[in-house]
């Protein structure tokens, strides 16, 4: 067993112009790599709310250390892995919560929008800047899963394989609805309009939001399951606080400590203006361009990136694989139950290319 030779950094890309045409000056990416620094290289996207720590360490282990390690379904021992924290993002890359060289003060509710794939386009700067001159695969979930999509069709060539988990070629109605209502309770939320406001100070919008966004992460069977109708307390009045009531408090609140709201609502936007076929034709167009090998898993029960969408996106492709997952955790099955997908991933990762669609 090799030893993971973890680094964590940040890359410098410079001025960097948007799909908009506004340009960020001295823009840059964090980063985490680790693993076999010969071997092929993995690229590894996060989702919403996630970060560049795909590993993590053994005391802040990341939000995919399950998959990925020493002898694991991404072998640290065969590949070097490497994850970066997007353009907008809040963990060290340039974002709403950096300060703006060009007037000294916080970019906050300025920044400006940035794009899924203005995100995958400053990532293959930096890897260029990293020294890396191709990709074996890139993977991620949700807004990964996004990424995941974009890298397949901006830069064909750079890559062998994509791996696309819960995310669909682009984000349904019905997902920027309920998006639409995280939005709406953050910027109606007095603090947040004030433009006063500190990460460390009660901001209910962004509590709510997350709260709204967590009953689509996973299947109300769940929550059933989990809660039972449990009372917590209950008030002089006789009103009941259930456990449920306590377990979305407590996650809204836990945001709000640890990310940025401007951040949140500009990963928000980026979101739902994600569609793989805009400026190209359509989707089906840009999906039947992709020259990588595809494999797209659909998760049971996802509300907002529906598996069924997932299968007919695959269709599409040259080189297409999908695979239903049965769980009970509906979207957020990619990050759980590792022991159900895992082999697949590990299996494709070392096979040679399949040429035609299948599904599993």
């Amino acid at each position: 067993m090799l030893e993971t030779n973890r680094k964590i950094g940040k890359v410098r890309i410079g001025d960097f112009a948007l799909e908009s045409g506004k340009v960020i000056a001295d823009a840059e990416l964090a980063f985490e790599k680790t693993g076999n620094a010969k071997g092929p290289v993995v690229l590894l996207c996060h989702a919403l709310t996630g970060n560049q720590y795909a590993y993590g360490s053994e005391h802040d282990p990341g939000w995919w250390r399950g998959l990925i390690g020493p002898d694991k379904y991404i072998d640290t021992n065969q590949f070097q892995v490497i994850s970066f924290n997007v353009l907008g993002g809040c963990s060290g890359s340039t974002g709403p919560a950096k300060v703006n060289g060009e007037t000294g003060e916080r970019y906050g509710k300025s920044f400006p929008f940035v794009t899924v794939r203005d995100m995958v386009r400053a990532q293959r700067q930096a890897l260029g800047i990293l020294g890396v001159p191709r990709l074996l695969a890139v993977l991620g979930g949700s807004l990964g899963g996004m990424q995941a999509l974009e890298w397949a069709v901006q830069f064909p060539y750079f890559l062998e394989k994509v791996f696309v988990f819960a995310a669909t070629p682009y984000l349904s109605d019905y997902g920027v609805a309920f998006n639409r209502l995280a939005l709406h309770a953050i910027e109606n939320d007095p603090v947040y309009k004030s433009g006063k406001y500190e990460r460390s100070e009660k901001l209910a919008g962004l509590e709510i939001a997350r709260m709204a966004g967590l009953l689509t992460y996973r299947q109300p069977k769940l929550f059933n399951d989990r809660f039972k109708r449990e009372v917590r307390e209950i008030d002089e009045e006789g009103k009941p606080f259930f456990q449920v009531d306590s377990y979305l408090s407590y996650q809204g609140e836990k945001l709000t400590k640890r990310f940025d709201v401007d951040s949140y609502v500009a990963l928000l936007y980026a979101m739902n203006a994600h569609d793989i076929g805009d400026k190209l034709g359509g989707w089906e167009r840009a999906a039947s361009q992709i020259q990588a090998e595809v494999h797209a898993f659909g998760y049971e029960g996802d509300l907002l990136y529906p598996p069924e969408v997932i299968e007919n996106f695959v269709k599409h492709t040259r080189f297409g694989t999908y695979y239903s997952i049965e769980t009970d955790f509906g979207h957020d099955g990619f990050l759980v139950e590792f022991e159900k997908w895992g082999p697949y991933v590990r299996e494709a990762l070392i096979q040679e290319r399949r040429l035609q669609y299948g599904t599993y």
